[in-house]
């Protein structure tokens, strides 16, 4: 039979499901899966994942917490569980992420982070298999840096530019997964005359810089291109180090005949003219205050994540009447 373009896509680039969705995985077979406040929010409002979340009930009240504390441990066993459930069908990692109202913290972060992996741990599943997902903010870059030191692997998110990507690497960050079509949205709306076909998507721009940054500098971070638009921006990105993708994509590869062309390639990408650039917190911050989009999809997509963690804790308290 002729190969398909997500068979070809597998065959340079780990593909890495983007959803809450047990069955999308087991249909598509992703090396990892990532999820996010919205997915989980989304997964708990059908029939199919509320188990789930009525089990973490159940337990959270035969013990002796009550109020906020009881939301937390709801909330934090909520998050476990689904990562438990999707460890059980794809063969490597699960991302599981801080609670991005905590983004400007460093300490609350590092510790619900500690939080997260001790759970897992006492469910049986070591480390290694868990990334912890931390918004791109400065704080965010400085909680990576202390986790990873502790065998704790993260993966940033909400990633928009060239700065933010240098400092996650200099902090040691297993994993960033700038945000393509995100970026995208952005240029659309306050540049709608453009081009942003094939190579000339923003996006897709973004990556391909970092990831030449990356491997001209020999930087051991992973990069993971994620919230993609189209099979369009994908296939500009195959080669990538790994790619996160929606189910309704994954479906759209799966039945598209094709072989891909290797778009990213380490060995080009140490030939190309990218200088290097030492960050520091102040150049983190003007980098970023430089670049109007990366401000704006930050602090949009921190804002979106914390609302979402805000609803998940509405479900949950009427769940608890």
């Amino acid at each position: 039979m002729p190969m398909n373009q997500l068979e070809s896509l597998k065959t340079f680039t780990k593909v890495v499901a983007d959803t809450g969705d047990f069955e999308s995985m087991r249909a598509y077979g992703p090396q990892d899966a990532t999820t996010n406040p919205s997915l989980i929010l989304k997964a708990v409002k059908q029939d199919a994942y509320r188990p789930l979340l009525d089990q973490a009930v159940a337990d959270a009240r035969s013990g002796s917490l009550s109020g906020d504390a009881l939301i937390r441990e709801i909330t934090l066993a909520t998050l476990v569980s689904f990562g438990q459930k999707i460890l059980e069908i794809v063969p490597g990692r699960v991302s599981t992420e801080v609670d991005a109202r905590l983004s400007f913290d460093t300490g609350a972060s590092v510790q619900m982070a500690r939080e997260i992996i001790q759970r897992y741990e006492q469910a049986g599943i070591g480390r290694e298999r868990i990334l912890i997902k931390l918004a791109t903010t400065w704080e965010g870059v400085q909680a990576a840096g202390i986790l990873q030191k502790e065998d704790i692997r993260c993966n940033m998110t909400l990633l928009f530019g060239l700065g933010q990507a240098i400092a996650c690497a200099q902090a040691g960050a297993q994993l960033i997964s700038p945000f393509v079509g995100r970026i995208l949205d952005w240029h659309k709306a306050n540049h709608p005359e453009g081009d942003y076909s094939g190579a000339n998507d923003p996006g897709v721009q973004s990556v391909t810089e970092i990831y030449r940054y990356y491997k001209k500098f020999g930087h051991q971070t992973e990069v993971m291109g994620a919230s993609f638009r189209n099979t369009g921006e994908i296939i500009e990105l195959a080669g990538c180090d790994l790619l996160t993708i929606s189910p309704a994509l994954l479906q759209e590869l799966s039945e598209t005949e094709g072989t891909l062309e290797k778009k990213l390639d380490p060995q080009a990408a140490r030939s190309s003219s990218l200088e290097k650039i030492e960050m520091d917190e102040n150049t983190f911050r003007w980098m970023l205050n430089e670049e109007a989009m990366a401000t704006e999809k930050l602090a949009d997509g921190i804002r979106r994540f914390g609302q979402d963690i805000d609803t998940l804790e509405d479900v949950i308290q009427a769940a608890l009447q």
